[in-house]
């Protein structure tokens, strides 16, 4: 599949080193991640540094960025160079030398020279003796040999006097999605929604939930997608009610429910959806009881998704469903406006409705700002993408009613804010109730020409 334009990158590079500028210039430096090894001898799949990879479209390891803000703005690329008997073993890298024309940096230098390159751009092009890096990966990563190197440059340099974090200037850039970044992010949700709407139909009691999740992975790779966005959650029965439950491993029983939190990664962006269904394809009375309380709490959170809304209007619109929906059920007793505001309802719903996705799944971007130690919430923007995911867990308890012990329902889906209105890109994987048991009904009987089924 066709990835982004190189030009898009480097026009990122050059919004970034106009903002360091209006800072009063400085140097920018920004390694990728490093690689680490499963065991010996053999390394973790890579997945490169979001934020280096969105400034500049390079996905090998061993590399670094360094941008100088000026009067004469500069870009380096520091990468591994070529090697015959390295390449062998680990397949072809671009070399420093074809880098730089194909990424357009203006320069680019072999990762082995970092040391003595970064020393003379330090001196050479340092305007305001200010230092531009993400402080808590600087803080936080003690091996990371590029950080070692700045640090050496901090002790033997005169010239830097400042370290300033770049991480919200990124952060706020990252935030607001451009069209080449909404067409990759709705292909990855095409992918997740169809190997979602896939499970449906495939799922049966008696399996394992591995079998599940294998399935899943299966259809995100034979569409395209490189990796899993996170570890999939694939959760039975009582499972459902752990939030980050990753095991997969118990049989699936007559009666349960499967809770089902898994979204593909394409070309580094992102998706996520979570459906909660029948392994027997009928809920039962008090299951769909509880789940059309989450249901109508998500059509509420997506309806607040619009411009000049702010990121928690969705989940106060969720939350007030959720608690009297509790309240209905006598899973909750009391003032609706008394639980909200003490918290009572946590036990029940502990997470937020929402997040920002993006290059990463939990994406940066800023959820709000403290101005004379009042939160204000961050505006909705169009080009924001974020979920909407209210659930409801009721583990065993003598206050609660036992027909709804064990019931987990989490229903999620990732929205674009566009205006007045927002989309979901995920939607082609169904959420009412009926529609599931008839996907899944009309599946366990060879039938699969159901009625969501002709809409898509």
């Amino acid at each position: 599949m066709k990835t982004m334009s190189v030009t898009q990158f480097q026009k990122r590079r050059n919004i970034l080193i106009k903002k360091i500028n209006e800072l009063g210039g400085g140097i920018i430096i920004i390694p990728n991640a490093k690689e680490f090894y499963r065991n010996n001898g053999n390394k973790f799949q890579y997945r490169h540094d979001s934020n280096f990879y969105y400034l500049s479209g390079f996905t090998e390891p061993n590399s670094c960025i360094v941008l100088v803000a000026g009067k004469q703005s500069k870009s380096f690329l520091f990468c591994l160079s070529k090697n015959k008997d390295n390449e062998l073993w680990d397949g072809e890298v671009y070399g420093n030398e074809i880098a730089s024309s194909i990424f357009k940096f203006d320069y680019s230098y072999p990762i082995e020279k970092f040391d003595v390159v970064i020393s003379e751009i330090i001196k050479n092009h340092m305007s305001n003796n200010s230092i531009y890096i993400e402080i808590n990966k600087y803080i936080e990563d003690q091996k990371h040999e590029i950080f070692d190197s700045i640090k050496e440059q901090i002790k033997t340099t005169k010239k830097i006097k400042n370290i300033c974090d770049l991480s919200d200037l990124i952060n706020e850039m990252r935030l607001i999605k451009d069209n080449s970044e909404i067409k990759t992010m709705k292909l990855a949700a095409q992918i997740s929604a169809e190997a979602h709407l896939d499970l449906l139909k495939y799922c049966k009691v008696g399996m394992y939930e591995y079998e599940l999740e294998s399935r899943i992975c299966y259809n995100f790779r034979k569409q395209g997608a490189q990796a899993t966005s996170y570890n999939s959650i694939v959760a039975s029965g009582k499972n459902s009610c752990t939030l980050h439950y990753i095991k997969n491993n118990q049989k699936i029983k007559d009666g349960d429910l499967i809770l089902v939190d898994a979204g593909c990664e394409l070309n580094s962006y992102a998706s996520d959806i979570t459906r909660t269904f029948p392994a027997n394809g009928k809920f039962s009375p008090p299951q769909l009881a509880i789940y059309n309380i989450v249901l109508e709490a998500q059509k509420a959170a997506i309806y607040a998704c619009r411009t000049n809304n702010n990121f928690n209007d969705p989940h106060q619109a969720a939350l007030n469903i959720l608690v009297q929906g509790l309240l209905d059920e006598k899973i909750l007793v009391g003032n609706k406006d008394e639980i909200i505001e003490n918290h009572k309802y946590k036990q029940f719903y502990p997470h937020s409705t929402s997040h920002w996705i993006g290059l990463d799944v939990h994406d940066v971007g800023s959820y709000y700002s403290l101005e004379d130690n009042i939160k204000h919430w961050t505006k909705l923007k169009n080009g924001m993408l974020l979920t909407i995911e209210p659930g409801l867990y009721i583990k065993p308890s003598q206050n609660i009613p036992n027909h709804f012990w064990n019931i987990g329902i989490r229903i999620e889906d990732t929205i674009l804010i566009k205006g007045n209105t927002c989309e979901i890109i995920t939607k082609n994987v169904p959420v009412k109730a009926h529609e599931i048991e008839e996907i899944m009904q009309f599946s366990n009987n060879k039938i699969i020409n159901c009625d969501f089924c002709k809409k898509q």
